[in-house]
């Protein structure tokens, strides 16, 4: 399983990309998006989203 960020909740802050030890989340478009290939499932993203915007699917 990996995580990604949905769009609707993302408010484009940066910390996710900031904490990602695997360079897996980059921004586009005004939101930030995860690549799954990259994504080694750690949760940091998501401990430091302010708005809970990465999921994990």
């Amino acid at each position: 399983m990996t995580y990604t960020i949905t769009a609707d909740e993302c408010i484009a802050c940066g910390a996710c990309e900031a904490e990602c030890p695997e360079g897996a989340i980059s921004e586009s478009n005004g939101v930030y998006v995860i690549d799954a290939a990259k994504c080694q499932d750690c949760g940091a993203c998501a401990d430091v989203c302010p708005v809970g915007a990465p999921k994990k699917i």
